[in-house]
């Protein structure tokens, strides 16, 4: 019989995979913290009505989909702003104005999957909620870069591509485009950029335009378009809009966004998109059947590509790797040296993580040196010694070899002092 593998398009995290997922979550959430948004978390499972209502055909043709054992038809989550939708829909006035929420949590796809893309992943999504000024699209827009600079990344590595729906609209306003036709169009040009021209122009066709009024059109627009200049005078007085370039033929392939879009790319490695977002000012309304207007917007960013990003990035792996190493060790380890005194060690193992450090010991008897190397392995900044001398307790400090004595009632004390201390200092008595 086969070995059981993970299923297609899922991950499984071991420790030091999980250490670098988890410390792409702090820097999510410290730059959250940051901007002043808290944090939410909505149901992994909805009715599958709420995604065909108006996330469009790309997302309703890649969910997880089923009937429960009640009948009804569910999905796993694609996406979030749909939930996030229906909770500010019901709940709204319970929250002062502006709403800035942000949440950190599994999406489901079922695409085929291949780089920068699994069914499965985790997703930070930042919203703001009651705000139809464009400052808070420039805020969003400014978190964007604060969280990719938080992982070490510079203007030389990323660019942020902006745009807005309401120039497409008055574009396809102008050449008489019919509504039914829109939604479509909207994807061929999410598409175009990785899309064959021949095939592009061939789908334009369809529904009455070429890529040459495409192309010339998006030739057309650049930062000295009125729609850009809360944005850009926000940014600029941020001194971020050296991270900014204006481009049109950045849409979002969901239907419901409605002003502001923009995506985040990397500038060396020619990945996918690593986030983006944009304005959605019609999807509370339209979830809540007309009885809730209000304005909002957002962007999202998973963590598969940002993940490739961070390994192909020295800057950044150095940040992981001082990450990793306090993630995946210990700062005592206890070496039992004399089996008749495992309670007073036990009472000391207890004693020493109720003062707040992270302690480990062999949960058998063990030969000294056996027990070193475990402290070792553990990465453990100090080994305790509990022999035949107790209450008297040997500390070594593993890292610059030094060592002494103390007695049992202050060792809590003096360990948590030398802890908070750099790495290398020598124990002091």
């Amino acid at each position: 019989m086969a070995a059981f593998q993970t299923v297609k398009g899922f991950r499984d995290f071991f420790p030091e995979d999980c250490a670098l997922r988890n410390y792409i979550f702090a820097q999510w959430r410290k730059t959250a913290c940051r901007y002043g948004f808290v944090e939410y978390e909505g149901a992994v499972i909805e009715q599958t009505a709420l995604y065909k209502k108006k996330s469009g055909d790309e997302i309703t043709g890649q969910l997880f989909c089923f009937e429960d054992k009640g009948g009804r038809e569910v999905a796993l989550r694609p996406e979030v702003t749909p939930t996030l939708a229906r909770m500010a829909a019901a709940r709204q006035r319970d929250y002062r104005k502006p709403m800035k929420w942000f949440q950190i949590g599994s999406c489901f796809r079922y695409e085929e999957p291949q780089r920068g893309r699994t069914r499965e992943f985790v997703q930070f999504n930042v919203d703001i909620l009651g705000e139809a000024a464009q400052a808070a699209d420039a805020e969003l827009v400014a978190f964007s870069i604060d969280v990719m600079r938080s992982f070490g990344f510079g203007p030389e590595e990323f660019i942020i591509r902006l745009s807005d729906r309401r120039l497409w609209t008055q574009f396809l306003d102008a050449e008489k485009i019919a509504e039914e036709h829109r939604a479509t169009f909207l994807q061929i040009i999410d598409k175009m950029e990785r899309a064959p021209k021949e095939a592009t122009d061939t789908k334009l066709k369809a529904i009455g335009l070429s890529l040459q009024q495409v192309q010339d059109f998006i030739a057309s627009v650049d930062e000295n378009s009125a729609v850009f200049a809360p944005l850009r005078q926000n940014l600029t007085a941020r001194g971020l809009w050296n991270y900014v370039k204006i481009d049109p033929g950045i849409v979002r392939g969901l239907a419901y966004y409605t002003g502001t879009v923009f995506e985040v790319f990397d500038l060396k490695h020619n990945l996918r998109a690593i986030a983006g977002g944009g304005r959605y000012d019609n999807l509370v309304s339209l979830l809540s059947d007309g009885n809730v207007d209000l304005p909002a917007c957002g962007f999202a960013m998973g963590d598969v590509v940002l993940t490739e990003l961070i390994n192909r990035s020295p800057d950044a792996l150095e940040n992981v790797a001082a990450w990793t190493r306090e993630a995946l060790s210990n700062d005592v380890y206890i070496v039992v040296a004399d089996e008749t005194k495992r309670t007073e060690a036990l009472q000391t193992v207890t004693a020493l993580r109720k003062a707040g450090l992270r302690v480990d010991f062999s949960l058998t008897a063990q030969k000294v040196g056996k027990q070193f190397q475990a402290a070792e392995a553990a990465k453990a900044r100090f080994a305790v010694v509990i022999g035949a001398e107790y209450p008297l307790i040997t500390v070594k400090n593993l890292i610059n070899r030094e060592q002494q004595e103390l007695q049992a009632e202050v060792l809590a004390a003096k360990l948590v002092e030398q802890v908070s201390q750099p790495v290398y200092t020598a124990l002091i008595a």
